[in-house]
Formats: structure tokens, sequence, C-alpha cells
């Protein structure tokens, strides 16, 4: 069998196409979308995403702001940040890049976000919310990527058995959540399991749909999937390769070679549930620019 490839890189451009113009009718009707992005620190990985989510906002024309602190910034003074920005009419989403310095208590900053300029989902409100049911919440990027590549690559997860491989707050957790609901991209039935789940490939194996996001490069091989399944790789993974410039390479949670032999379809890495991340941080702000134009009559 020869998997479909699922490109990311396709439809979130396809996505970010329709964010273009949905944005350009906002800016005529004198709403310009605003994304803050919060750095506290000089970590490389952390800076190169906050730069490509700052160069992807200013892309769609939403209004870009980025804010980079020093690694020693107090608590204080990062909570005192996010209530200006909390009270910023032209900032209608925030995201702080985590992980934040040790000084710094990751759960009191995201509760101090308010939660409906919470464009990373991460806000206790918009999880409860979300595990609810709620259908106008903003979803988790990632997870929400993920439901957008199969709906838009022709998957219905509906009556479908899908298997998460990975339980954190980020990724398996909400992602489960939006399988199940009652919406297009939902109504599947859901098995969450993770690094201490005994013989995984027996559980996997009855999947017509893996998503792997558990954070270990090829943990999903051949043998432990069906002929058909769908297959979506969160993972991002460096591993040796002496043969490229830098030294190594990126790959994911699957064993693509191998699994792509059996499955349906699958996503690359990279190039796959990467830029949809991106993709879907944009439809975020979006979302939250009309939500809180509404709000205020």
């Amino acid at each position: 069998m020869s998997s479909k490839i699922i490109s990311g890189k396709d439809i979130a451009r396809e996505i970010r196409d329709e964010l273009n113009e949905q944005v350009a009718e906002l800016r005529e009707e004198g709403l310009v979308p605003g994304l803050a992005t919060v750095l506290v620190g000089d970590d490389a990985a952390s800076r190169l995403y906050v730069g490509m989510k700052g160069r992807a906002a200013a892309e769609a024309g939403i209004h870009s702001r980025q804010v980079t602190l020093p690694a020693s910034t107090s608590e204080e003074d990062l909570l005192a940040l996010i209530d200006e920005l909390n009270n910023d009419p032209e900032i209608h989403g925030i995201l702080v890049q985590l992980p934040l310095p040790p000084q710094i208590d990751d759960a009191k900053v995201l509760l101090a976000i308010n939660p409906d300029k919470d464009v990373d989902g991460f806000h206790p409100v918009n999880v409860g919310r979300l595990a609810t049911g709620d259908p106008d919440v903003l979803a988790p990027c990632t997870p929400r990527g993920v439901i957008e590549m199969l709906v838009r690559s022709g998957v219905d997860p509906s009556g479908k058995h899908a298997v998460i491989v990975g339980r954190s707050n980020i990724v398996g957790k909400p992602m489960a959540l939006l399988l199940l609901r009652k919406a297009p991209g939902g109504n599947a039935t859901v098995t969450v399991a993770h690094s201490r789940t005994g013989d995984l490939g027996a559980i996997t194996r009855t999947a017509d749909i893996v998503i792997a996001a558990v954070g270990w490069p090829n943990t999903i091989t051949k043998d432990m999937v069906k002929p058909g399944v769908t297959v979506i790789d969160v993972g991002t993974n460096r591993v040796d390769d002496p043969t490229r410039p830098r030294g190594y390479r990126v790959v994911g949670d699957v064993d693509f070679e191998g699994v792509s032999e059996v499955a349906s379809a699958i996503t690359p890495v990279p190039g796959g549930v990467g830029p949809m991340t991106i993709a879907m941080l944009l439809a975020n702000t979006v979302e939250a620019a009309i939500r809180l134009r509404k709000a205020a009559g």
C-alpha cells in the first residue's frame, strides 16, 4: 500500500490564504486583529519559534507585538506586563512562550492571561470549556491543527477508533477532548495511551487513526498499526546524523518509512503538523478579535 501524504505545509497555506482574506475584510471594517508574543530569556529554540509566529502574523495582516524580556525578569514584572496586555484594546491574543525561567511560576502566568485572549488555549477556564464541549472555545493550536488536517484531507473521525499516544496537557489530553466532542472532526471513540502503557502495539493495532505525540523518535513502527490506518505524527525529535551539515536530522514519533507501507494516509516530519500549529494560532487570534469586538458591543 502506498500512503497518501497529508501535507500540513499545504493545508496550512490554504488556511492562511483564507485568513488573509478574512483579515483584509476585518481591517476594512476597522478591526485589526492583534497578537502579542512574550519571550522571557534568550533560549535559541524559543526565540526561533516566537520569531516565526510574529512573522506569520505580520504576513496575515495581523498587528504583531513581540516583547522580549531578560531571563532575570521577576514573576511580578511579567504579571504586570500581562495585565497591561489584557487591558490593551489593540491586543486580542496573548501568547507567553514556555518554558519560563525557574523564578517564574508557569501556572500563575497562564492563569493571569485573560481567557478571551488566551490564543494558546491553556488557561484553566478554556481547558474546562473544552472538556465540557463548548463549541466556541479557543482550542490549543496543535490539536486543533490535527483536526483541521483530518477534516480537510477527507478523514472523518466520526465513528472511528482514534488512539492518541501521549497524555500531555499541550497535545494529548486536548486532542482527546476535540476528537470526542459532538462537532465536525469529532464523534470518535478515543483511547489515550502513553509511556507507561503495557503492550502499546496491541492497542495501536486496533486504531483507525493513530496520533503520535509521545516525544520519542520512531516509537510507532510498521508492526504496530493495521493496514489502512491514518497516522498523524506530532513528534519533532533530533537524532544524530553525521551526514547532515548540522550533525542531526529531525524525525517524528513514527517510523515514517515503515509505517507508510501500510497506512492509507500519513503526515511527514517536517512539513506535517508543525506548520498547522502556527496557522491555528493565527486563526485563534482572528476569532478572539471578532469575539472581543462583539462583546464590547
